[in-house]
């Protein structure tokens, strides 16, 4: 696989992967098309703007004859698949976004993907992979003492976003059953790390305690997630997309089951060693009403994906969370542009 299409590649997931793949050197070319919604952030990579494998086209996946013109004039061999509304208290207020980029948006990929290899010659048909990142929440939610979820876990969306991210699974599914489109499905527990868009739990919580803002936690905190470090998402990915049997799904956990609660204590541990001098930052908690349908438990068991491709996890929680909030707190500018919106000025200044 010499040029790999990734789209979404200027959200967190997505450009995070991008830097992974460029460091490993594994590949010619990757193109990353993305539509530069407010969460595809430019300042993701423009480090590597100039970069000779990495080249940028805006565009949206919606958009089927642009996708098939990429694919023939870049050559490619693969495609991973990041581009999604993915942040649910969104979803509860405008499902229709959700549905045109998760569904349509997947469904037009698919298409033109399926034209393309049915026109392209035989080395191409043979090692042309369509790699589809999901997420766990697509299974619903779990009670305390219930197993994790697994690749036979029954789709039990509980939120307009999950939902929409359901779909588009089982539509991956269907085009490899029905038109043998090589496909594969990875579901993933919560990521964190570096370039995570600062609406989501463990950045928001960085940049409010940092600032001694409040920190707002639903309900009483007792909500549990698996917690992955995106670091660790790339690889797994990378180990199916290399090494992935066609047709099949893996389940990308780690190993991390937390509280909300247990995560926000175990940020301000790491700021209050960082500044001694603050108030303790746990004093900055406050209590905020539950968000509708709110998922009690996530939990992923990835013995699949360990048996069958020998990938784990390499971060403890208490490793990723240390380098998350170093990578926050030596990274002011970024998060100001992010959180004034002056990125999303810059970018429409430019279009």
């Amino acid at each position: 696989m010499n040029n790999l299409l990734v789209t979404g590649g200027l959200g967190f997931i997505g450009s995070n992967f991008i830097r992974f793949l460029l460091n490993s050197g594994e590949l010619e070319t990757i193109i990353n098309f993305d539509k530069q919604t407010y969460a595809g952030n430019p300042e993701n990579l423009q480090d590597l703007e100039n970069h000779e494998s990495y080249k940028f086209i805006k565009g949206d996946i919606c958009d089927r004859e642009k996708v098939s013109r990429v694919l023939e004039e870049c050559k490619i061999d693969g495609i991973v698949n990041f581009a999604a509304e993915s942040h649910v208290d969104r979803s509860i207020d405008g499902p229709e976004p959700f549905v045109q980029t998760n569904v349509v948006g997947t469904l037009r990929l698919l298409e033109a993907s399926k034209d393309y290899i049915s026109n392209a010659v035989k080395e191409v048909r043979d090692t042309f992979r369509f790699l589809h990142v999901s997420t766990d929440e697509v299974y619903g939610s779990l009670e305390k003492d219930e197993p994790a979820f697994c690749e036979t876990t029954p789709f039990a969306p509980n939120s307009p976003y999950s939902a929409s991210k359901a779909s588009a699974d089982h539509l991956v599914r269907s085009y490899h059953h029905t038109f043998g489109l090589p496909t594969l499905t990875t579901n993933c527990s919560n990521n964190y790390g570096p370039y995570q868009f600062p609406e989501k739990l463990i950045p928001l919580m960085i940049m409010n305690a940092s600032e001694g803002k409040s920190l707002p936690i639903y309900g009483d905190g007792s909500n549990i997630r698996d917690w992955l470090h995106v670091e660790d998402h790339c690889s797994g990915i990378l180990s199916v997309l290399k090494k992935g049997i066609v047709g099949e799904t893996y389940c990308i956990g780690g190993a991390s089951e937390k509280t909300n609660m247990e995560v926000i204590d175990t940020l301000c541990e790491i700021l209050d060693r960082k500044f001694p001098e603050r108030t303790p930052h746990s004093k900055l908690k406050t209590f905020v009403k539950d968000r509708p349908g709110h998922d009690h438990r996530y939990a992923i068991d990835f013995s699949k994906i360990k048996n069958e491709l020998d990938w784990a996890p390499s971060f403890s929680f208490e490793e990723g969370m240390e380098k998350t909030v170093d990578w926050y707190l030596s990274h002011q500018e970024w998060c100001e542009n992010v959180t004034s919106g002056k990125y999303q000025r810059e970018r429409l200044g430019s279009s």
